[in-house]
């Protein structure tokens, strides 16, 4: 079976058919570091890790790129506030960026190209676009010319006749369209700039990834991947630069690909509405895997909605995960009364077409777009059927008991470790294994003092409450239901 892959240019899913027969090229739009590392960078971030592992798995060779954009409004405003150069800025943030991605398991990309290391690839690459005729000078400034790319608005469904200046565009009489956009942006002496052959100024956005694409991949890579909030304009920009460049045959990727936004309960999460949930914050209680398996639970292309009920269902779900194969290797390592608890229950030899039928399903969920959700579906639903075998009385045995549930565990953990959840899995071992027992632990206590208030024994809930605030934590009673949370009790 072929592996398929939704191409937002396209509208449709398409057979992943690589330029390269079995070596893949990804180019990932990465982070914009300028404030701390929230679940919206972690989604993409571990969905294209276990994408990737899959791939790599199916015998793919796979290369990404992703971009980080050190050159940026946000980061030079946030960098003046504070004093700093952007570079510094970028480098605190992103190295505290790569840190929660390695404590996520989480494998860094082939290359990190910084913005601020490419200038004069994005310099060339804007003379290319000029010399073709689909930019032009405006004092100081480059734009775009919209007009000359006769494809323009196919990939967001944004036509320039559609759009209109002051609503999603920026308004400037010097420019030929009002959907016309900048390339290069001429600035003060007071702000950072480099030299180039229209004076001292600064690249445009979309520029930045057509020139470092371009360098690292060419033209024509395979999958170009980033969030639906870059579809327009971003990427609907940059492919046009890109395939409008002198000498650029055929696309600029040949897949396009893009992930749903995290949401809270306000909308979505963003550094720029103040509205976003740290990855620091998650981790302070919850094990790495339990945060990849909810990030995991939804299709990539759909939108997730965050909250801490979700969080503790995805803890229950890999607690259970943790729980079977503890049973399995206590009987297949060599203990005594989990062997003869498993033979004497006279389990059935089919336990080895449960291994092949979680293969099939996990690969089958993996090959049709990529579908975290139902593969990690197949995973608990195996545990469910596997349990339900274990515990049936009076089933003839055939076959080797021990080799087949080595069988089970071993399909188990191809699926484990492509989705980074296994208990071992880097960032994660005894101690997370601890925290999700901690986790389990807390959920009872809210869970009895919750009990408790509702039969009107105010003594005990206090207790409990009071025991719980001594050991660093604070419930709050909330319209729906009770909250913990670390922290000082106020």
């Amino acid at each position: 079976m072929s592996l398929l892959i939704s191409d937002t240019l396209s509208g449709k899913k398409r057979p992943l058919e690589p330029r390269n027969p079995g070596k893949l090229d990804i180019y990932i739009c990465g982070i914009t570091p300028y404030s701390d590392t929230h679940l919206g960078h972690a989604r993409p971030s571990v969905f294209w890790d276990s994408a990737t592992r899959y791939l790599a798995y199916r015998g793919w060779r796979v290369t990404v790129v992703q971009n980080v954009t050190d050159v940026n409004e946000k980061v030079l405003a946030r960098a003046q506030l504070e004093g700093v150069s952007e570079r510094e800025l970028a480098c605190r943030y992103y190295k505290s960026y790569e840190a929660l991605m390695e404590r996520l398991g989480v494998r860094p990309p082939d290359a990190a190209p910084w913005v601020s290391d490419h200038i004069e690839a994005i310099i060339e690459s804007i003379e290319d676009l000029i010399e073709s005729d689909h930019a032009y000078t405006v004092d100081g400034d480059v734009y775009f010319d919209v007009t000359s790319f006769a494809d323009y608005g196919r990939l967001s469904g944004q036509l320039p006749e559609d759009l209109r200046a002051g609503a999603r565009l920026e308004v400037d009489d010097r420019k030929r369209h009002p959907a016309d956009f900048a390339l290069w942006k001429a600035v003060g002496e007071d702000i950072p700039s480099w030299k180039s052959p229209w004076g001292r100024g600064r690249p445009g956005w979309h520029i930045e990834c057509s020139a470092m694409s371009r360098e690292y991949l060419g033209f024509g890579f395979d999958i170009h991947a980033g969030g639906s909030d870059l579809l327009f304009p971003h990427h609907e920009n940059e492919r046009a630069q890109s395939e409008s460049i002198s000498g650029c045959q055929g696309p600029q990727a040949r897949y396009w690909v893009h992930h749903g936004m995290v949401t809270g309960e306000d909308g979505k999460m963003s550094k720029s509405l103040g509205n976003f949930v740290t990855v620091e914050e998650v981790l302070e209680e919850f094990p790495p895997q339990v945060l990849r398996l909810f990030l995991l639970s939804a299709h990539y292309s759909k939108p997730l909605t965050y909250s801490e009920e979700r969080m503790r269902e995805s803890s229950k779900a890999w607690s259970r995960l943790r729980q079977f194969l503890e049973t399995l290797d206590a009987a297949i390592e060599g203990d005594s009364i989990a062997q003869e608890t498993v033979i004497s229950r006279r389990l059935p030899s089919d336990m080895r077409e449960l291994a092949d039928a979680l293969n099939l399903n996990f690969c089958r969920a993996m090959d049709d777009d990529l579908n975290s959700a139902r593969a990690i579906a197949a995973v608990f639903e195996t545990i469910r059927e596997a349990n339900a075998r274990l515990n049936a009385p009076n089933f003839a045995p055939t076959g080797d008991v021990l080799q087949a549930l080595e069988d089970l565990r071993d399909a188990l953990e191809i699926c484990g470790r492509i989705l980074g959840i296994w208990p071992d899995e880097d960032g994660g071992g005894e101690e997370s294994v601890d925290a999700s027992r901690e986790s389990d632990l807390l959920d009872l206590l809210t869970e009895l003092r919750e009990r408790a208030r509702e039969d009107k024994h105010w003594d005990y809930a206090d207790m409990i409450r009071d025991r719980l605030s001594e050991m660093g934590y604070v419930l709050e009673d909330t319209s729906t239901g009770t909250r913990i949370k670390r922290g000082e009790q106020s």
